[in-house]
């Protein structure tokens, strides 16, 4: 895939209110370096690169909801994971680590979400999409948990429930890169995922925090989120979590209270919008 393919990436402007996307804070040491700096952009999403994890920090994407496609309109088959060229592929989380394994290739910015706009421009976004930069290694079951289940379904609700304004979403989201997160073929797993969501309903803005877990070899986790489940939970948690720092116009939008634990979520109705 030449590097002239890739698109312009996250637009912080996309809501009509200015939304940068994460910062790396303290960990911007550890970014890797694009040709045009630590951000990479996609067609409709961008991101940063972990270089002593090799894998990414945060991805920011958005997504249209006027436009998006069926999912079955622009299809996957036939397109392959592959490294991106623009930086060393020794900086990046390759086929060795998925190859004869319960490993999946776990899209973070999700492929579906990418599919809008004109049909040439929902391809390129979907071929963007394999790029290992935005893959993160999730155990199979986690994976089509994530596909299949809440959270997997967290942005069509947000379509769907929710009469936006305009009708488009900008989400934030990546793995929590841990410190004692298990190490399997030189890559330490990461066993929690967070995501953001961002839009504007009846005028104002809103954004939703959100965090999951998953098991890798029947490990038991430290602490009190179960496995395969979805948590709504204050943006201060996933800064403690990440190290990264959210734009105070996101903090302001998010209702969660700063101390209050992460919230269990049975269903969408649980979630207040």
């Amino acid at each position: 895939m030449p590097a002239a393919t890739f698109g312009i990436g996250y637009d912080a402007s996309f809501l009509g209110v200015e939304v940068p996307h994460p910062g790396a804070g303290q960990l911007a040491a550890d970014l890797v370096t694009g040709p045009d700096g630590p951000v990479l952009t996609y067609t409709h999403f961008s991101l940063v690169l972990s270089r002593s994890r090799r894998l990414t920090r945060w991805v920011a994407w958005n997504i249209d909801g006027e436009t998006l496609l069926e999912d079955d309109t622009v299809p996957r088959d036939g397109v392959d994971f592959r490294a991106d060229p623009r930086i060393p592929a020794e900086t990046q989380t390759l086929d060795d680590v998925y190859r004869d394994n319960p490993l999946d290739r776990g899209h973070i910015a999700r492929r579906r979400d990418l599919l809008w706009g004109e049909l040439p421009e929902a391809e390129r976004a979907n071929e963007e999409s394999f790029t290992y930069t935005n893959i993160c290694p999730q155990m199979q079951d986690f994976n089509q948990s994530m596909r299949r289940g809440l959270w997997g379904l967290l942005e069509d609700a947000v379509l769907a429930e929710v009469r936006l304004e305009p009708r488009r979403v900008s989400v934030y989201g990546g793995p929590v890169l841990l410190p004692d997160d298990p190490a399997y073929r030189g890559t330490q797993v990461p066993r929690e995922y967070w995501k953001v969501l961002a839009y504007r309903m009846q005028g104002t803005l809103r954004a939703r925090a959100f965090l999951l877990t998953q098991t890798l070899d029947d490990l038991e986790r430290a602490g009190p989120l179960d496995e395969f489940r979805t948590y709504a939970v204050p943006l201060d948690d996933l800064v403690e979590r990440t190290g990264l720092t959210f734009p105070a116009v996101l903090v302001s939008a998010a209702p969660e209270a700063r101390a209050a634990p992460p919230r269990l979520l049975g269903g969408l109705g649980d979630i207040d919008w």
